[in-house]
Parts: C-alpha cells; sequence; structure tokens
C-alpha cells in the first residue's frame, strides 16, 4: 500500500546551482508565507555562515501543500566537504531534483550526489536552472546530463527522467523551452506524477530511521528521519538500537512527535509510515540508530559515509596572549565541544593524541574543517591549529593517500601557468574541452596534498576569473614529494607593540600581515618574504629621538596595505613548523617555537 498524500524529494546539485533559492520558490508558491511577509532570501540557510557565505552546510527540512499531497523537501549542501550531509539525507527519500545549472552543466558535486541516488535506486527529475542567463544553453546540457548518466552507469529508466527547465529567482518552471511559464506549478506537477509515494505498512511493527540530529535548550536532542512501517505514537515507548553497534539497545519513550509544515515543526499525535518526522525525548540518540517496537525490534541498515581525507591537530593555546580572549581555553573544554560536533557531523572524526592538551581532528577537506574552526571561534573557544594534513594509508605494505579529480574552467590565456603549477604538484591533465562561453574546461587528477595551499595562487594566476573544484576519487598510490611554497615568513624577533617605523623596515623585506599599534610577540609571523627563507625582524623597534633635524628625514613614513587573510587562506598559507592562534576576535599565525634560538637547535638536530 502507498501513501498517495505524501511524496518525499531531496534537491541535489553542485555548489551554487541554486537549491536554496529553487526551495524559496517552492515556499513562497505554495502559500507557506503571508502575502505581505518580509522573507529575507535564501530563508532555509539559518546558519550564520550559510547566510555571511552564501552556501548550505547543513541539510534541511521543509514540506509544501501543493494539490492536497504533502511534498516533504531535503535542501542540501552542494559543497563537495559536506557531502557526509547529503549521503544520509537521501535514505529518507523516495526520490530526488537534480538541478544543474543551464550555463555550466553537470560539475563535480553533480556526479558524486547523482552517484549516490543510483545506488540507493532513487528516482530523478532534472531540473535546468537559471534558463534566463544570457549565455545559458539549455539543450546541450541536456545531453551533458544524459552522457553522465551513461557515464554513471544509469538503467533505461533513468535515461527516461523527465526535464523541466526553471529559472529558481525568477519564479518559474516550464517542460518545454517553447512554452512560457509564470509559475512552477510544471515542477510540482512533474513531482507528483514522476515521484513515488512512499510504501506504507501500517500492520507492520514501527520503524523510524534516524538520519539527522538537531538540538534545542529547552527539549534537549532532536532526532529527524523517516518513519519506515507501522504507526509511532506519542508517548509510546519503544527501543534504540543500531545496526552497527549491535550492543546498543536502550529503553527510550517518545515525548513529543513534529511533523513538518513549511518552515514550522507542528507538533502531532502519532506518524503513520512515509512521513519524515523529528522526535524527542531520546538523549542518547544519534544519526544511523532505528527506534523500533519492544517486543519485536529490528536494527535498519545505514548508508556507509565516505571517510575523512584531511586532518589537523588542535591543541591549547599556548602563546603569550592565551586567555586575553576567549571564554573557552580550557583542554577539557575545547575536547567536550569536539566530541559533541560527533553527535551532528557524521563525516568528521576526533582523536585524542599522546598530549593531553591536543586532539587530532579528520574531516572531507579544508573548508569542512575551517567551518568546524569558524564555528568554535563565534561561541567564544580559543585554541591553536596546525596545518592541515592528509591522511595517508597503508595497504598491503604500499603507502597510498588520497586523490582529487579537479575541474578548472579558465579563458585560454591562463592554461599555461595552470598546467605548469599542476604538473609541478604531481596533477595528470585528463582531458581538455574546447572553449564554451570563453572559458576552457580542464579535469586533472591530483594528490590531495598538491591542493593544499593552492586556491590562492590559483586566483593570483586567473586574476580571479577561475572556476576551481574538485571531488575525491579515492586512494591511489603515493606519488613522491611535492616542492614546498616559495614564500618564506617574516617573523618578530620580540614582543611588544607594532611601530611604523618598525614594519617600515620590515615591508622592503616582503608583505605585512599586521599595522601599526597592534600587539606582536616574539614568533609571531607577522609577514610573508618571497625569498623563500624565514626573516627574523624587530617590528617593534622606534626611532631614536635626538635633537638634530635634518631637511626631509622626518617626512611621515608611508606603509604599504597589509595583507588580511580569510581563515582558509591562512590555512594554505602556513608551513608544518607553524601554528594558528584562533580567538574569538581575530586570529594569528606563529611559529610551533617562539624562541629563535630553539628554533634553531630544533632545525639543526632534525637537519
Amino acid at each position: 500500500m502507498k501513501k498517495q498524500d505524501v511524496r518525499n524529494i531531496a534537491i541535489i546539485a553542485h555548489v551554487d546551482h541554486g537549491k536554496t533559492t529553487l526551495v524559496d520558490a517552492l515556499l513562497r508558491q505554495s502559500g507557506v508565507f503571508r502575502e505581505n511577509q518580509v522573507v529575507r532570501e535564501r530563508v532555509m540557510d539559518s546558519n550564520d555562515i550559510e547566510q555571511e557565505r552564501g552556501i548550505t552546510i547543513l541539510s534541511k527540512n521543509t514540506a509544501v501543500e501543493y494539490k492536497d499531497t504533502k511534498i516533504n523537501i531535503i535542501d542540501t549542501p552542494g559543497h563537495a566537504d559536506f557531502g557526509g550531509e547529503v549521503e544520509r539525507v537521501l535514505k529518507m527519500v523516495s526520490g530526488v531534483v537534480l538541478l544543474v545549472d543551464a550555463f555550466e552543466g553537470p560539475m563535480p558535486q553533480t556526479k558524486f550526489v547523482l552517484k549516490k541516488s543510483f545506488e540507493l535506486g532513487l528516482k530523478v527529475i532534472v531540473c535546468i536552472n537559471k534558463v534566463d542567463r544570457p549565455e545559458a544553453r539549455p539543450e546541450e546540457v541536456v545531453s551533458e546530463v544524459l552522457d553522465l548518466f551513461i557515464e554513471l552507469g544509469a538503467d533505461e529508466s533513468v535515461l527516461d527522467a523527465p526535464f523541466v527547465y526553471a529559472s529558481a529567482k525568477q519564479g518559474f518552471a516550464t517542460d518545454d523551452l517553447e512554452v512560457e511559464s509564470t509559475t512552477m506549478e510544471p515542477l510540482f506537477n512533474t513531482i507528483l506524477e514522476n515521484i513515488p509515494a512512499p510504501e506504507m505498512n501500517l500492520d507492520a511493527p514501527f520503524q523510524l530511521l534516524i538520519s539527522t540530529i538537531d538540538y534545542s535548550e529547552y527539549v534537549g536532542r532532536i532526532g529527524i528521519g523517516k518513519v519506515e512501517q507501522g504507526i509511532l505514537k506519542k508517548g509510546q515507548e519503544a527501543l534504540m538500537v543500531n545496526a552497527l553497534d549491535p550492543d546498543k539497545s536502550i529503553k527510550v519513550k517518545v515525548n513529543q512527535i513534529y511533523e513538518f509544515q513549511g518552515l514550522e515543526r507542528v507538533e502531532t499525535q502519532e506518524a503513520k509510515a512515509g512521513h519524515i518526522i523529528a522526535v524527542t525525548g531520546m538523549e542518547e540518540i544519534n544519526i544511523g540508530d532505528t527506534i523500533t517496537d519492544i517486543e519485536n525490534p529490528q536494527a535498519l541498515d545505514f548508508v556507509k559515509i565516505s571517510e575523512p581525507t584531511l586532518g589537523m591537530t588542535f591543541s591549547v593555546n599556548n602563546s603569550p596572549f592565551a586567555g586575553r580572549e576567549g571564554e573557552f581555553v580550557t583542554s577539557r573544554q575545547i575536547r567536550n565541544r569536539l566530541y559533541r560536533e560527533l553527535e551532528t557531523d557524521v563525516s568528521l572524526r576526533v582523536e585524542d593524541t599522546q598530549f593531553t592538551d591536543s586532539f587530532k581532528v579528520s574531516g572531507r577537506g579544508e573548508l569542512h574543517l575551517s567551518v568546524l574552526i569558524e564555528n568554535l571561534r563565534r561561541e567564544g573557544f580559543e585554541f591553536q591549529v596546525s596545518k592541515p594534513e592528509v591522511l595517508i594509508k597503508e595497504v598491503d605494505g604500499k603507502k597510498m593517500e588520497p586523490m582529487e579529480l579537479v575541474t578548472i574552467d579558465v579563458g585560454q590565456e591562463f592554461i599555461g601557468s595552470i598546467i605548469e603549477k599542476l604538473g609541478r604538484r604531481k596533477g595528470e591533465l585528463l582531458s581538455m574541452q574546447e572553449p564554451t562561453g570563453g572559458y576552457s574546461r580542464l579535469v586533472f587528477r591530483i594528490p590531495a596534498r598538491g591542493l593544499i595551499g593552492y586556491r590562492q595562487e590559483f586566483l593570483s594566476d586567473t586574476k580571479g576569473n577561475g572556476i576551481m573544484n574538485s571531488e575525491f576519487e579515492g586512494y591511489e598510490p603515493y606519488k613522491g614529494e611535492i616542492p614546498k611554497r616559495k614564500s618564506g615568513s617574516i617573523i618578530s624577533f620580540d614582543t611588544g607593540t607594532a611601530s611604523t617605523y618598525g614594519l617600515n623596515n620590515a615591508q622592503e623585506r616582503g608583505t605585512l600581515f599586521v599595522e601599526a599599534g597592534e600587539e606582536v610577540y616574539e614568533g609571531q609571523v607577522v609577514g610573508s618574504s618571497p625569498k623563500g627563507l624565514d626573516l627574523e625582524v624587530s617590528v617593534t623597534k622606534t626611532k631614536k629621538q635626538t635633537n638634530i633635524r635634518a631637511s626631509g628625514s622626518d617626512d611621515s613614513l608611508r606603509l604599504s596595505p597589509i595583507r588580511k587573510m580569510s581563515l582558509e587562506e591562512a590555512l594554505e598559507f602556513i608551513e608544518d613548523d607553524e601554528l594558528i592562534e584562533v580567538t574569538p576576535k581575530s586570529f594569528r599565525l606563529r611559529k610551533s617555537i617562539l624562541n629563535a634560538n630553539q628554533r634553531y637547535k630544533a632545525n639543526k638536530n632534525k637537519n
């Protein structure tokens, strides 16, 4: 039996192809908002960092009503670093709307999420978005999508998938480019006709598979998932089990049940099979758990999440300025917060190290880890992080390292320098497409460690005009050493306040990171030197006062503008012997060993 008045879908796409904007349009046109209600753009991106960066980090649930049918919609992240979010929520849905940019066509992340959808046997609707762009090429993109289907080994039913053309921003969709439309109705109708209604076995013992965890200060942990079979009632006693942990068997009580309605959660007395719901009252609930009948407990299998590929060390801040700006500074506080993150982020790994004040944190990429750092910093934590390093595996006595597939869209004039730079970083050019819209597409296979520190260089080399995307490609034998960065660090020789006079002398050696009047300490990295060597300078030095005046010598000193780095740029810049000191108000680059003599001895012993 199928529950005909419910459809469960996920919207999947590459980053920036318009998923969250499409959800905005569906919400507006289904009457979720009042006519005069002020609604900000990308309403599903509720997190501050998501709003600031314009990217989706966490999967979100919403629901709209159309023709007496409830459509549960899951908005998913598009960035490869948050692929774990997509992998697990696909267990809740019966089909996906694959969104593809009408100019860019299918991109690396499109391929990744589509492959996962095929593995789960989900129905696919293809939505070619942004058809109102002047350079849009929808017909060519349709053939590119079909080529991708064939490349991924899709069966015939998928090759017959319906295609819808839309502009999420303008709020219209059509199933024929010749036919004009002013609403999203064609997309709504395509969803109702092509996405199967969920199976509904109401007589079987109930099962609820938890795919997402939320948290509320009032009710504690909230589990979100789909009722696979049976009926779950408010106040019912149940058993919490997990297919990956056969020993887990905890008796729980379902305090409250919520269904999704627009952006709200509405409390209900019971939930039937096929519905996506949220439940409260279970403190030990985790992603992958099954809430099931006490008499007949059966754990449901959960999707295996891809492993992390990048790791870094989080440690207690031990700089001279430690404890000045942060509220949470002890190893216990940092450790508890990192382990708490594991409860909601399935792609993350946290391990204790041999040192009580350091923790190894592994994630899917630099952006994944930098968002975690940014969240901790905003919550008042103060700590230090090391340079990210790739996680090397050993298989049959062979060293294996993660590889990335990198897709670059760039103007013709920059192709030479990109091939040369990536070649030096052990990149292998797989294909090069003819230019479309002035851009050529290059595809490389490169070790993940070859990309660390390259993004900034790429932006400089392409004058900000290039687009680079990467996806994890698997493990391959170690490719050998990759040359280190060419620039060196300018290091403060003493502690004090940076002076214009001291900085003026230092800026002749390279680019500065600090301004006059800023406090610095011995061992802090205050700039970068193009010569590739570390230089020690005194930026706190002031001019000795005399009563002799020479004409022109007292003209005010002019300092060049400093380079303000974002967190990702700082992670790419630092070397193995350097750290980033992160506080709620600032972050500073520093040497691991602050004292110059001790640093010299350590390097001598190493060599």
